[in-house]
């Protein structure tokens, strides 16, 4: 069975965006509420607060999440995801699911 373009291409892009390094993580993170900028960095052990600050920015350019500003002092920055980025429950289970039934036999690389 071929595949159309169109759907390689779609395929090709939803692997590369939720395939990049914390942002599964992250997005498993935000599918339990919405969560300020510390509090999610609290939770990603290993991940540091600029790679955190990129795949946020990076997530919110393709509408699975949307950053809530709330006018405080100082300013409160909390994120959660959208319709769209809620709409990932699914997978991300199905991959954690796979990842428990099919573990690696050896710790992935370090990228």
């Amino acid at each position: 069975m071929r595949h159309s373009e169109q759907q390689c291409r779609s395929y090709q892009q939803a692997i590369e965006l939720i395939g990049k390094r914390w942002t599964g993580v992250i997005i498993m993170v935000l599918l339990a509420g919405p969560r300020r900028f510390n509090e999610s960095a609290e939770r990603l052990e290993g991940a540091s607060d600029r790679m955190l600050s990129e795949r946020l920015k990076d997530l919110e350019a393709t509408g699975i999440l949307e950053r809530c500003v709330y006018p405080e002092t100082p300013v409160g920055l909390e994120y959660r995801l959208t319709e769209k980025g809620k709409a990932l429950a699914p997978v991300i289970d199905a991959i954690q699911q796979w990842g428990h039934e099919w573990p690696t036999a050896s710790p992935l690389p370090a990228t």
